[in-house]
């Protein structure tokens, strides 16, 4: 048992000490090369009094880099490959049980976390060089992403039901509910929704802290299914996280952008789906879904109502028009994604 908690723990510290270590090399390439957008965002969900109030922190925003997330995947790769390394070459010293790249547990999710951190990288790259009205205003572009995310949950809903064989999805209480092939579509449904959470990307601090606990809850939930090479890789990705935060508390001195939050979004639901608690997920990641939820929602009223639901959407910067300091919006966002994260911890040992 202590030799499990060891083959976690170690990797987990190693990706954030690797994250802090090479955070000033990474920031000092970020700010040489001025890798921050080069025009705010400007949406219809955004009103002029609040656009006004934070005129300041707007401006800002063009003199701070954008592709923070390059410290996460950066720090996850390093850290995969130094213990799969030092495994290879010491093979039967205490190295050699803290390798936790497999084909049966973390090659998908690995594969996952790279593909989507090139393309969200490509996305960050076009903000930067000053081609935002691709990123924001193009339709195909547009598609083009959602196709990728597609393709992304088609590549991991065809691994699931014919290399792993998965064909149900554990109900809590309830047992196992047959799908079939349906685990496809599925996965692919599951990847689409919680890429739209990535929204939760706004304040500084924010995203790193409710990931924290989202993929140190699956961390935890791996650890309890025995599946401790997947452990290992979520706690990587969670002490990549922190390192990432170490840096983004206010005032940031870089965003996450969409090459952080693409491949983390994507990778969550491959962990969904290897620890068979896909139906668990909304409530460990329930700060994405609230935070997609008002997003969607205020589209909706508008469009069809032509009424605002909320005073700014997403839901975080709706707490900072009625008046609350941003530090005490992620603050409280942390308190609440940690405390369903603990629930939905629970619900995966309670609900067997």
């Amino acid at each position: 048992m202590l030799g499990d908690v060891v083959k976690i723990f170690i990797p987990t510290a190693g990706a954030f000490f690797i994250g802090v270590g090479i955070t000033p090399i990474a920031t000092y390439f970020f700010y040489k090369y001025k890798m921050w957008k080069k025009k705010v965002r400007t949406e219809d969900t955004i009103s002029s009094t609040f656009a006004l109030i934070h005129k300041d922190k707007a401006e800002a925003e063009l003199s701070v880099p954008c592709v923070g997330g390059i410290i996460i995947w950066v720090s996850v790769i390093l850290t995969l490959f130094l213990f799969y390394f030092l495994s290879f070459v010491f093979p039967n010293s205490f190295f050699g049980g803290l390798n936790f790249f497999s084909r049966s547990q973390t090659l998908l999710p690995f594969g996952i976390l790279v593909l989507g951190a090139v393309v969200g990288l490509v996305d960050d790259v076009l903000e930067i060089i000053g081609k935002s009205h691709i990123t924001r205003k193009s339709a195909w572009y547009t598609r083009a992403k959602i196709l990728i995310i597609i393709l992304c949950g088609l590549i991991g809903g065809l691994w699931f039901f014919s290399k792993l064989g998965m064909v149900s999805i554990h109900v809590p209480f309830g047992g196992e509910l047959y799908l079939g092939i349906l685990i496809i579509p599925l996965f692919i449904i599951v990847a689409l929704a919680t890429f739209s959470g990535g929204v939760i990307d706004g304040i500084d601090g924010l995203s790193g802290g409710v990931l924290a606990s989202i993929f140190g809850a699956y961390t935890v939930v791996a650890f309890l299914n025995n599946q401790l090479d997947l452990a290992a890789f979520s706690g990587v990705i969670t002490g990549a996280i922190l390192a990432f935060l170490w840096f983004n508390i206010p005032p940031a001195r870089f965003y996450m952008g969409e090459t952080g939050m693409m491949p983390l979004t994507l990778v969550l639901a491959t962990l969904a789906f290897m620890t068979n608690s896909v139906l668990i997920l909304p409530i460990i990641a329930m700060p994405l879904v609230v935070t997609s939820l008002s997003s969607s929602i205020q589209m909706f009223s508008k469009k069809y109502f032509g009424k605002r639901v909320f005073l700014v959407a997403p839901l975080h910067h709706h707490f900072e028009a009625l008046g609350w300091p941003s530090y005490k919006v992620t603050m409280r966002f942390w308190i609440f994604g940690f405390m369903f994260a603990i629930i939905g911890v629970i619900l995966s040992i309670v609900g067997k």
